[in-house]
C-alpha cells in the first residue's frame, strides 16, 4: 500500500463535484460517474485523455505517494496527520486559473502564494519520517538523469523532485493532450470550470489518499480540517 498527502476540497464542495464529473470518478466514493458530454470530443477520446488523473483522483500533490518506513504504522501516520492539521491554519489561494504544464492541463494559482508554499514545504518535512526510501525501480521511473541537479537532489532526499523551490501547485485535469487538440481542450475546460476560474480557493483541509496496491485507483482515506476548523469539528 502507498499513502499520499494531497489537497482536495471537501466531498460535497462544488469544485470537487465539477472535477469528479470531468474526470468520471469520485475519489471520495471510489466510484465512476458518467463521462461528460463535451462538444468536440467523443466519449472515448475524452476518457483516454483523462485516464491518468482519473486514477489518482482530483488533487494537488503535497507529499507524493510513499510506502511506510519500516517500523511505522498507519495509526501513527493518522495521529501525526491529526496533530499537524490541527496546528496548521486554513488559508486561501487568491485565485485559480487554467494552466498548461507542457501537454497537461491543470488548475493552478493565478499568482504565487507564500501561505501555500509554506504549507506545502512543512507537509513535506513533517511527514518525511514516515516515508520509506524509494526502491531502485521507483527511482528509475522518475528518470533522474533527465532532471536538473536541484530536482535530482530533491528526488534522492525527499522522494519527489518537485518540492520546496521546485514546488508548483497544480490540480491535474488531463493526461498528455496532443498538440492539435489543445485549443479544443482549453475551450472545453474553460467552460467546465468557468465558475472557479479567477476566484479564491480555500485550503481548509489536508487529505490522506491511499493506493491499496500498485496501479489501483487512489481513494480518500481521511480529510483532516485545518486549525480552527478542526477544533470546530470536535465540538
Amino acid at each position: 500500500m502507498r499513502y499520499a498527502l494531497y489537497f482536495t476540497p471537501p466531498k460535497d464542495d462544488a469544485l470537487t463535484l465539477a472535477a469528479s464529473a470531468w474526470l468520471s470518478r469520485d475519489a471520495f466514493l471510489d466510484g465512476r460517474v458518467p463521462t461528460p458530454e463535451v462538444p468536440g470530443f467523443s466519449t472515448e477520446e475524452l476518457g483516454t485523455l483523462t485516464a491518468d488523473p482519473r486514477r489518482y483522483g482530483f488533487h494537488a500533490t503535497l507529499k507524493a505517494p510513499f510506502e511506510l518506513a519500516p517500523g511505522r504504522t498507519e495509526a501513527e501516520l493518522l495521529a501525526a496527520l491529526d496533530e499537524f492539521s490541527a496546528e496548521s491554519e486554513p488559508f486561501e489561494i487568491p485565485s485559480l486559473t487554467l494552466g498548461q504544464l507542457g501537454p497537461f492541463f491543470a488548475l493552478v494559482p493565478g499568482a504565487p502564494s507564500d501561505a501555500l508554499a509554506s504549507f506545502a514545504a512543512e507537509t513535506v518535512r513533517r511527514f518525511e519520517p514516515f516515508r520509506a526510501a524509494l526502491s531502485p525501480e521507483d527511482m528509475e521511473r522518475r528518470k533522474p538523469e533527465t532532471l536538473p541537479p536541484a530536482e535530482r537532489r530533491n528526488l534522492e532526499t525527499w522522494g519527489y523532485p518537485y518540492v520546496f523551490d521546485a514546488f508548483r501547485f497544480h490540480m491535474t485535469l488531463t493526461g498528455k493532450v496532443p498538440e492539435d487538440r489543445r485549443p479544443a481542450m482549453r475551450t472545453a475546460l474553460e467552460e467546465a470550470f468557468a465558475g472557479f476560474l479567477g476566484k479564491p480557493l480555500p485550503v481548509t483541509a489536508l487529505a490522506l489518499f491511499i493506493e491499496p496496491k500498485r496501479g489501483s485507483p487512489f481513494t480518500v482515506h481521511s480529510l483532516m480540517p485545518l486549525g480552527d476548523a478542526a477544533i470546530e469539528g470536535e465540538k
